[in-house]
């Protein structure tokens, strides 16, 4: 199916773009979330007439974002968890609760801006990326512990000169295993 795009996504093209997606894709995803829109001779005029006004919007909506990723950047937020003594989790932290967490200090971040593999296990503390825009990434802290006194007593040691934060990792950060040949 080809579409053409109302705005950056990541790993498929930017704002304008003709695009050729499968159906599930576009139907599922990009044309309920106003992405993109079909590429039909009425659309492409329709995109073409109102360029400018998406290209405004875009830029009002990515200096917006900007403006909250410098007061969340680097910020830590804490989630109160049971746990057992070797600091596995009875549980875990799911997307729902970091964005809880961000909401619950007065800023607004939406579960489906947060990037996160899998959901957090264990007790630490942990970087996580934050997508507020297509264009604008950030990253916030989620210091996960038992009690707040144990969570005071994690920051602490993470501001050390030793950096104890532990960082999410992507499918492409992670390095690839290398087999060893008998020659």
């Amino acid at each position: 199916m080809e579409l053409i795009l109302l705005e950056k996504v990541n790993n498929l093209g930017l704002m304008g773009d003709l695009v050729k997606v499968k159906p599930g894709y576009a139907r599922n995803f990009l044309l309920p979330q106003k992405k993109a829109i079909k590429n039909t001779d009425e659309n492409r005029k329709y995109f073409e007439d109102k360029k400018l006004e998406i290209e405004a919007r875009n830029l009002d909506l990515r200096n917006e974002a900007e403006a909250v990723s410098e007061k969340i950047n680097g910020q830590e937020f804490t989630v109160i968890r049971s746990a057992s003594e070797t600091g596995s989790l009875y549980g875990s932290v799911s997307k729902r609760d970091i964005a809880r967490a961000a909401t619950e200090s007065g800023l607004s971040v939406d579960r489906r801006q947060i990037e996160l593999n899998r959901p957090f296990k264990e007790i630490g503390i942990y970087q996580v990326k934050v997508n507020l825009h297509p264009e604008v990434e950030t990253s916030i802290f989620i210091n996960i512990a038992r009690t707040l006194e144990e969570a005071g007593a994690q920051s602490n040691v993470s501001e050390e000169p030793t950096e104890e934060k532990k960082e999410v990792k992507t499918e492409e950060e992670k390095p690839e295993k290398v087999s060893e040949s008998a020659d």
